[in-house]
This record gives C-alpha cells, structure tokens and sequence, in this order.
C-alpha cells in the first residue's frame, strides 16, 4: 500500500518508490508534519517534535507547556490567528473582523485511485497505476470552518500531489485572504533555493540562493505564471548537484497569480508554501460554500537534480497533458511571424509554403493579421473574422491549396484580448478590465476581456468555433500578449473584487476545456509573449508551449535549460530563425540554431523564399534528422550535461527508456585559440553493453567514465551532435 495509516498513534506516512511522507496528530489535534525524503521504514517519529524552552512565544491555552507553541513545531496546514508567526497556509477574516482559524483534526477516508478538483485541471491516474488517495478533514468548531486535505500518491512515478477545500459551515461568511495548496516544514536544514525568475525573451534563468533568517517571497501578480518568475522551484541541500545529495521539486498545476515562500525560523526550522493569490486576493464564503485551492505536486530525490527533472517530465507526460499529441508524433511547421510579421498576403504565404515542402516541413502556421482590419498591432483583437481581401479568398479556399501542397495548417489567435479600435469594443466596452472613472493602463495597444464573464465565454467560443469549422485547421496557436494589470468587474459586488484574478482563470479553464474537447484532432499551442504562461494549468489542455519570443539559438541555450528542470522537452517550442537574430542582431550557424531548436518540438520561423539552394539542403537534412529522432526526443530520459550559466558550452543528452539509443548534443559559446582536448561525459546509458558512435564501438561505462574526444571546434558557436545506438553485438568486446 502506499498510504499506511497507524489510528492509534495518529500516523500517517505516504510512501512512493523512493520517497516517504509522515505525519501525525498532536495531543491537542493539530496536525504535524513530521518527515519528508528517503524511504525508510515508518515509525512513531514525535521524538523529533521541540521540547525545549520557548519564552516569549504563544502557545495554546489549553497547554501548560510553552514548548507547544506551534511558532516551533512542524505544521502540515498552518492557519493564522494559532500563535504561528511564519507564513500561513490559510488566512480567514471573520465576520468579525479577527484573523484566526483554529483547525484540529477531524477524520480521514482513504480512496483508491487519484481525487479530482471541480473547475480545476489536476494531474490524473491511469487505470493500470498504483496511484492512492487521503483525505484529512480539519476542522474550526468556533467558526464551523471545515478544511479537506488531499493527497495523491504516485507510487512508482515519486510524486505526491496536494490541495485543499475550504467550507464555510458557519452561519455568518467569512472572507479567505490567502489560502495555499501547499506548506511544507522541515524540523533542521540548511537549505538553498533554486527558482527560475526572468524577463520577456530571457525566461527561465537559473538562480541558487542560501535559505537564510527571513523569508523569500516570489511569484506573479501579472494575471499569469509570468515570464518573471515561474511555480516551479527547488530547495535542496548545499551540496546538491545534478547527480548526487537530497533536493525537493514543487509545482503548481495553475496559470495565474500565485505566490511561494521560503524561510527559516529563528530555531533553524525551514518552512516553504506554494499557492494562488497575491496581495489583492480574497474570496467570500457564505453559509454552506466551499473553495477549493488549485493543485500543487511535489517530488523529493536524494540523487540530485536530474532525477526530480524526469519524475516531473514522466508525470506531466503520462498523467497531466490530455492532448492525443502529447506522447506521438507533432508536425515540423513553418510559421510566418519572423518571416512577414503583419505585412503578408495569402499570395506570400503560398510562396513560403511551397518553399516548405523542399525542406521536409508538415505545416504551415498563419501567425496575427489574418482577421478584421488587423494591420498592426493598435487594432482589430476581438474581431474575429477572416479578412479575405487580405488573403485573397475565403479562409477554406486558402487552407485548401495550402493542403494541395501536402501541408497542414495551422492559425494563431489571441481571444483574451480586444483592441479600442475594434468592432467588439464599441459594442461592448464594459468587457474590458478597466477602474471605474479611470483611463486604462495599454499593454500592447490593446485591452484584456474580462473572462470572469459568462457571455465573454460564449461570445469568444462562438466566434472560435465559427472559424475553426470553416476550414480544415489542424493546428492552433493561442497567444496572451500583456500582463492583466485593471483588475475590476461591474459583477463583482459586496467586496468581492478580490476574487476576480482567480475567476478569470476559471473562466479561461471552461474555454479552454470546451474548445479542446470539441476539437479533440487539433494540437493547441500556448503562446503568452512568449513564455509567460509556461506552467502545468496550460500543459493540462495544451501539448506544447512558445518556450520564449528569443529565437536566438545562444540564448535559448540558458532559457531552455532553466526550462528543462520541470517541464519535458516534448513541451517546449522551439525554431530555427533567420541569422542575423531578430532578437539580438547575433549570427549563428543554421547547424547550431537547428540543434537548438531540436530540443522541443521544432519549426522554421524565417522567410523560407530567401534561403539559398544550399541553406535549403541542408535544411532538409535537419528536417529529417529530428524526426527520425522525434520519438526518442519526447519520451526519452533528459540529461543536463553542461551548464551554461557556469561553462562556456551547452551540453545535454536524451537517452531512450530502455538505454539502446541516445542523442548527444553539445554547442560551444566560446572559442579559443590552441584549446586542450574535451571529453564529454555521457549519462544513462548501459553500462555494460556495446554502443555505436559514428561507427565506433565503445562500453557505456567507457562513455560514461571517460566520454566522447569531440573533434576542435572553430568558428561562430559551433556545434556537434552524437547519436548513439546499442551495438547488435553481444558478447564482451576483447582489447
């Protein structure tokens, strides 16, 4: 069983392949959070709890013991108002005004099988896995508040998801301020925390601070997971590293505003939440109504990095992503972006796409200024209807003639916003995020819709599918291109802005789910200014995400390995563009911009009619290389080899879950002048099995140990890739 529960000590202990999870009743009903980190066997592990002096600090009334305080104990849900001083996982203002929730322990039920969240995407368990659920109930006999507690243990996968319900069973509301999915104490450790934080076109960049005496607050008040910061995070020991030492991954399954924390208590206890909200969050309960807090997971390694980063890229593929694309094949595409921006006809784009079929490309994606009187960026979001002027024809005749040149094809569009200058805002300005009595604040030239409204839904869902059935689309690009910063409903009265952030996410989850149900054949991309909202809440309905607007292979090296500690390759979007970079003036090789590139899942976004016969070769051979090696790319193990935020090169490896074929890639930043031999160790491989390389035999501890001789490296950031195949010899090979 993975949920062993001991009713006479009040434990209960979690256990997946690898990973324990403890914790326990106290005398007075609180619930403790006692262990977290390598399996062992479970047992009465209260002797961990302090018991020493604690002057100066609350403590319940009903104890006589000041070492009760719960400012120095290990809490699974700490509550304001208790005597904890730390972060708190739920904040309830009364109706009275008081900031308290005093929350004992109630009862548990065990279930087989994972638990679902009503409105909110969750990771799911296979029929065929060994996947359990417990639930706690907490409870406020004062304020009649009652807390649900969820676990999902994923044994064999090593992850433990959590969330929470808050019910009101009062007779007088209450108002939640903060309401986490996740609070994880830790009794002793000297901890560092490694997040992800950034800018637009440098997303993901890696980051390791000391956890000291004060507390790390990040996250996202830009009405997404931002491209600032990210959920994903991790603390570990000092002397972590890729392969080796104790680390813990979390995530949140959600794609707005969140908030996470980590700190450490004057006693040295280390304590981290995860959840929604910001500082403008609330949400009101009346009588009888319940919230529940999106989903957040959790993974813990004692053999470094690289083993949280594939327990978290098996998951997401195998138990969150529903998309039929997810785990098979996805087209090489050309979108026409960085080749035409606004400025195309459909006679342009039939010309690109017939360049694309002499270099292996499956589709053709329409990027912004199909529709409306959409010229530029100042007008026409909300109107969403073909401009067939533009094209020439009705969108089904285009699509037609695109699929007579053996391509599919593919449309952009960006539903969550609406210009001034649009047909749909003079008929409805009160859809827009806007402060009463005030100018708006411009993103982009354009306005955000107010997604909390029902008929935004209906009308943005009509509109949609109008489209999406005139013609055979395959392919859809689903772009957000501001932060949400007017954060102000007409519906939402009697104090309850607050909740706005959260319900417009709920009503971008029903749009999202409705049009991907409906359009089960159609592979969804998300796009937000890039890489804003690269989270898990989006890989639920979308199989991939624009990983960044930097197409610059160099820097996409720092970008997609930031990215690669929790999200799979198989989710990234990446793409060849044109050298000299748009985004940074840089020139670069098409080799090293296609192997780039070749981490995800891989397009062209340049003028394909301006390649020379030559570059188009070539191109070719690149088209054909990734997708003979597509599959091992999206399900194979990923390795991070060299660091580039540390080393002058870019390495990483993917190797096949079943060790017989790998691909080995390494790009070097800078080179010099009469540089000493380089051997490039590599990783998961069988060791005692025979491996060809580039027609030599060599032992997978050879590789493994000594590495491969790269040949010298000149010129502009040069590249090399490996492929790696298990010898059909058997036998041990003789010297």
């Amino acid at each position: 069983m993975a949920i062993i529960v001991n009713e006479e000590k009040g434990i209960f202990a979690l256990e997946t392949q690898n990973s324990l999870y403890q914790m326990q009743i106290g005398k007075f009903g609180h619930l403790f959070h006692m262990y977290y980190g390598e399996k062992m066997v479970p047992q009465d592990l209260s002797y961990l709890l302090f018991d020493g002096q604690a002057n100066f600090t609350p403590y319940p009334y009903e104890s006589n013991n000041r070492s009760d305080s719960l400012d120095f104990l290990p809490q699974e849900y700490p509550t304001s108002g208790t005597g904890d001083l730390r972060s708190v996982a739920l904040d309830i203002e009364n109706e009275d005004g008081t900031h308290v929730v005093d929350l004992r322990f109630k009862t548990f039920e065990l279930m087989s099988g994972k638990y679902r969240l009503e409105s909110l995407p969750s990771f799911f368990a296979k029929a065929d896995e060994k996947v359990e659920t417990l639930k706690i109930i907490l409870f406020d006999k004062i304020s009649n508040i009652e807390v649900e507690l969820y676990y999902g243990v994923f044994e064999d996968r090593d992850v433990i998801t959590r969330a929470s319900r808050i019910t009101n069973l009062g007779t007088a509301s209450i108002t939640i301020r903060k309401a986490q999915s996740l609070t994880l104490d830790f009794h002793t450790g000297q901890f560092d925390l490694i997040h992800f934080h950034g800018k637009w076109t440098m997303e993901r960049q890696f980051e390791r601070l000391p956890i000291r005496h004060s507390t790390h607050s990040f996250g996202s008040n830009h009405g997404v997971s931002s491209n600032r910061q990210n959920p994903g995070f991790i603390i570990a020991d000092k002397n972590t590293t890729e392969t080796s030492g104790a680390c813990y991954g979390f995530n949140l399954v959600y794609s707005g505003n969140f908030t996470a924390t980590a700190e450490q208590s004057s006693l040295e206890l280390s304590r981290i939440t995860l959840g929604l909200g910001d500082s403008t969050f609330s949400w009101r309960l009346v009588t009888g109504e319940a919230f529940g807090t999106p989903e957040a997971i959790l993974s813990y390694s004692s053999q470094g990095f690289e083993r949280i980063s594939q327990n978290f890229h098996d998951v997401i593929r195998q138990n969150l992503s529903r998309s039929k694309f997810t785990n098979t094949s996805r087209p090489v595409l050309i979108n026409n972006w960085e080749a035409t921006y606004f400025d195309f006809t459909g006679e342009k784009l039939l010309d690109i796409a017939q360049s694309a079929t002499e270099i292996g490309v499956d589709l053709l994606v329409m990027d912004d200024g199909w529709f409306a009187n959409r010229f530029d960026d100042n007008r026409s979001l909300g109107d969403w209807y073909v401009n067939e002027e533009k094209l020439g024809m009705p969108l089904k005749d285009f699509v037609h003639k695109i699929n007579d040149l053996g391509l599919k094809f593919g449309l952009w569009i960006e539903p969550e916003m609406v210009s001034e200058e649009s047909e749909l805002y003079r008929a409805h300005p009160e859809w827009a995020l806007n402060f009463p009595h005030r100018k708006p604040l411009m993103g982009r030239n354009q306005l955000v819709l107010d997604m909390s409204k029902p008929e935004v839904i209906e009308y943005l869902f009509d509109c949609l599918t109008s489209i999406f059935d005139q013609a055979n689309i395959e392919y859809v690009k689903w772009d957000m291109n501001r932060p949400i910063t007017d954060w102000f409903s007409k519906d939402l009265v009697n104090g309850r802005q607050g909740e706005l952030q959260h319900r417009y996410i709920l009503g971008l989850y029903d749009l999202l789910e409705r049009l991907t149900s409906r359009y089960p054949n159609v592979c969804f991309e998300r796009c937000a200014s890039g890489g804003a909202r690269f989270d898990l809440g989006m890989l639920y309905y979308q199989p991939q995400i624009w990983t960044s607007d930097n197409t610059d292979a160099i820097n996409r090296l720092k970008i997609q390995y930031g990215m690669s500690f929790f999200y799979p390759i198989s989710s990234m979007g990446a793409h060849v563009a044109v050298s000299p970079s748009h985004s940074n003036g840089r020139i670069t090789t098409l080799k090293t911009r296609a192997l780039t590139a070749a981490v995800g899942t891989f397009g062209y976004e340049l003028d394909l009619t301006k390649m020379t016969n030559d570059e188009k070769a070539e191109a070719l051979d690149y088209t054909k290389a990734y997708k003979a090696y597509q599959k091992l790319i999206f399900s194979g193990d990923y390795y991070r080899l060299e660091n580039p935020f540390d080393t002058e090169c870019s390495s990483w490896q993917i190797v096949s879950k079943d060790k017989s074929e790998s691909l080995l890639t390494f790009v070097a930043t800078n080179v010099t002048g009469y540089p000493p031999a380089f051997y490039l160790k590599a990783k998961g491989l069988d060791k005692s099995a025979l491996y060809l390389v580039e027609g030599q035999e060599y032992y997978g501890s050879v590789l493994m140990n000594i590495g491969i001789k790269l040949p010298k490296l000149t010129g502009v950031y040069p590249s090399v890739q490996y492929y790696i195949k298990k010898s059909k010899r058997a036998g041990k090979k003789q010297l």
